[in-house]
């Protein structure tokens, strides 16, 4: 079934909306239609957390509470899914919910601008974990920023969440909730507004049909980057595909030889799933985004978006990573060494999409990644880098090093690479090393970083790796 309208849940009610403008974001649709203006924008662009509300999401026949930003979040994406702003967190007879009780009662406000932001972070945690550890509750809130209050007396607000009753009015209702999720989840959305289009296929064979007639559209997962066109470039941006609304793209598979990612499966799924096999990766991508970011956001859209600073990218190319493509017939298979052209552009060609990722399993292999960057938390890349080595009696048997931030587009670093191949790590070969590395990089200076530094940081992440491999031990601040 195709709609021209999109329902969610609000207040314990279906709401529907006939054909929304596939532009508008949800924070204004929030602020100006709902009226409700607990909810802030800070950034407009994902940064700073003041928009955060929670969405919750048809699971396994129960309710996954996901932290979102809504200032990056189109309207009609909302479609199937329940929307819980901050203002209804308060319980009809007036009681504040135990998040807010909390937040007051420890002093986590002062100005109060970006407090909305932060309880409804705290509040998707509370929803989704039963146990607060300092490690989770400072992931918990990392897209959250504060200027004033200091972070101290809000950790201490969340760890006091311990203490409090987990059956709030949300698990009262849950079972009618999970009933209306269940009636409007099916249907796919097509939505013609004025000169804007938007679709939101439910499957694959939908997906093609609508590629076949609409060549030129723009793919959108997390909105984390085609948002910005919106929200920052004031730009109209037609015709859109929400990708994230196929759940058949949306699977973690491993059959032992790799494990192959659909493109509609958030990075937050990847992030623990992988941890077992890469850890690094998993340390990675931690910082690589705010859960609310990572809620959303797709391997798939960070590959598609090609930015030399995205920093799946030079990890996947370590690992040796495979991107599928599909068109209308047929299916094609790239390493990722061969899918980047240059700066933002891709051998993704009109009428394709990205299927799945395929990332290759290294049992015997060391795997490192780092990422420098001016703030640790929710913060761009000044350098990525990952290095996947295999040792056999302390000599590099094989060896794949890919830097982000170096180059125009993320890149391995092959004149390096071929220095250390069958050498014993020692501090002639890191030297040695680290001189090729002039050979493959030239890189430039801008807000981030001076290329001068970007050099030297690359250089030192080299070694640390190699020292690191060779005491068998963690070293550095950031180890």
């Amino acid at each position: 079934m195709t709609s021209d309208f999109i329902s969610f849940i609000h207040e314990d009610q279906v709401v529907e909306i006939k054909n929304p403008d596939p532009n508008e974001t949800l924070l204004n649709y929030i602020r100006t239609t709902l009226k409700k203006t607990g909810t802030k924008e800070g950034c407009a662009e994902g940064g700073c957390g003041a928009c955060t509300v929670v969405l919750g999401e048809l699971k396994n026949n129960d309710v996954n509470y996901i932290a979102i930003n809504s200032c990056i979040t189109l309207l009609p994406t909302l479609q199937g899914k329940q929307l819980i702003i901050v203002e209804d967190l308060i319980s009809k007879d007036g009681s504040l919910h135990p998040v807010q009780e909390a937040m007051v009662s420890c002093h986590g406000s002062q100005c109060g601008f970006c407090t909305p932001g932060f309880v409804m972070a705290l509040f998707s945690m509370f929803k989704k974990n039963l146990k607060f550890k300092d490690d989770l509750i400072k992931d918990s809130i990392a897209g959250n920023l504060c200027r004033c209050t200091g972070y101290k007396p809000i950790v201490k607000a969340a760890k006091s969440l311990k203490n409090k009753n987990k059956v709030d009015q949300f698990n009262q209702n849950i079972k009618n909730t999970i009933k209306l999720l269940k009636k409007i989840s099916n249907k796919s959305i097509t939505i013609y507004k004025k000169d804007k289009r938007y679709f939101a296929p439910r499957y694959i064979q939908e997906l093609k049909q609508i590629l076949k007639k609409n060549i030129n559209a723009n793919f959108l997962s997390g909105g984390t980057d085609l948002s910005l066109g919106i929200t920052k470039e004031k730009k109209d941006i037609s015709p859109i595909i929400y990708m994230n609304s196929i759940r058949e793209l949306n699977y973690i598979k491993n059959n032992k030889k790799y494990i192959e990612v659909g493109a509609s499966t958030p990075l937050i799924d990847l992030e623990h799933y992988i941890k077992k096999f890469y850890p690094d990766f998993t340390k990675i991508l931690k910082r690589y985004g705010s859960p609310q970011i990572r809620n959303v956001g797709t391997v798939a859209g960070n590959i598609a978006t090609a930015s030399p600073i995205g920093d799946c990218l030079p990890l996947l190319l370590s690992l040796n990573a495979q991107v599928i493509l599909q068109d209308l017939k047929k299916t094609k298979i790239l390493f990722l060494d061969n899918f980047f052209i240059n700066y933002r552009k891709t051998k993704l060609k009109k009428g394709q999409f990205i299927h799945s990722i395929r990332i290759p399993l290294f049992e015997k292999n060391i795997f490192k990644a780092y990422k420098v960057s001016k703030r640790f938390d929710d913060d761009i890349s000044s350098v990525c880098a990952a290095f996947n080595l295999e040792l056999v009696k302390n000599k590099i048997e094989s060896v794949r090093i890919a830097y982000g931030g170096m180059a125009e587009i993320p890149k391995r670093a092959i004149s390096c690479e071929k220095i250390l191949l069958n050498s014993l790590i020692n501090d002639e070969t890191i030297n040695k090393a680290q001189k090729a590395l002039e050979e493959d990089f030239k890189p430039i200076s801008d807000m981030r970083a001076s290329g001068l530094y970007r050099m030297e940081v690359a250089k030192n992440l080299l070694e640390k790796c190699c020292i690191e491999i060779k005491k068998k031990k963690l070293i550095g601040l950031y180890a």
